[in-house]
């Protein structure tokens, strides 16, 4: 038996790079969200709505919860996420945008391919 078949965690990496179309549209629905929780306390709540104000990138970070991105994923549980937004100059056709690049390990040893 392999050291994968046994393993019960797994590190999944995931680079998006989004084109902001709207920032006002992003920014309000933030506000939104930040609107609608309620267990936010009053001092964190103003310090978000400070960030997502003066920050698109913020705005989206806030917007895009790791646990949304697996929460109907059978059979597994978030342990841990970490994120943050910055924003980039992009150029597609540029090579240091190659998203089949790997980061130095092989895919296979990932269970990928």
């Amino acid at each position: 038996m392999s050291t994968e078949e046994t393993s019960r965690f797994v590190r999944l990496r995931v680079e998006l790079v989004l084109e902001v179309e709207d920032g006002d549209e992003v920014t309000k629905a933030a506000l939104r969200r930040l609107a609608a929780d309620t267990e936010l306390p009053q001092e964190e709540r103003a310090q978000a709505e400070s960030a997502v104000t003066e920050d698109t990138a913020e705005a989206l970070a806030y917007l895009v919860d790791p646990f949304d991105l697996v929460n109907e994923v059978p059979g597994v549980e978030l342990q841990q996420a970490s994120w943050s937004s910055e924003r980039i100059d992009y150029d597609p056709d540029s090579p240091d945008w190659d998203l089949g690049e790997d980061d130095g390990e092989d895919d296979e040893e990932d269970g990928i391919g």
